[in-house]
């Protein structure tokens, strides 16, 4: 079974949590990382799409989660907004956050990559989703893996 250990150090593992956990004080948005080495799909945004229902990201009370997905060994990410964000944000709202990812990924640097990725997702989305005083952490803020 694949592990973030082998990609990720534990100190990295635990920033990345941490970041999504402050990331998630600018926003009523939830922000996942789901990590493996291999798309297991043809297309990445499918492969995204299955592993964001599979976590039940469509399952939040303002359908705002947003998957950042990366199976690194084969070179493919995705960033995925649920239906509640689409609807509200421009059609290109990840692009330039994705063009930098793309980056710091062909420099290697995965680690920062995501750690951007992160702090961007918190950003963006507190214009349209911002944090509410009564808000509640509806997924976890834990790595996925596959």
């Amino acid at each position: 079974m694949f592990s973030t250990k082998k990609f990720f150090s534990e100190e990295q593992s635990r920033a990345i949590v941490n970041a999504i956990t402050k990331a998630e004080l600018n926003t009523s948005g939830e922000i996942r990382l789901h990590i493996e080495p291999h798309c297991k799909a043809a297309d990445v945004l499918e492969r995204a799409t299955a592993v964001f229902f599979q976590l039940k990201m469509d399952k939040t009370a303002n359908r705002n989660g947003v998957l950042i997905y990366l199976a690194h060994e084969d070179h493919k990410f995705a960033i995925l907004g649920d239906e509640g964000i689409n609807r509200v944000v421009p059609a290109n709202f990840w692009d330039g956050t994705k063009e930098v990812m793309k980056l710091y990924f062909q420099n290697g640097e995965f680690f920062e990559g995501i750690a951007f990725a992160i702090e961007q997702c918190g950003e963006h989305l507190k214009q349209y989703f911002p944090y509410q005083s009564n808000d509640k952490n509806e997924l976890s803020n834990e790595i996925s893996e596959g």
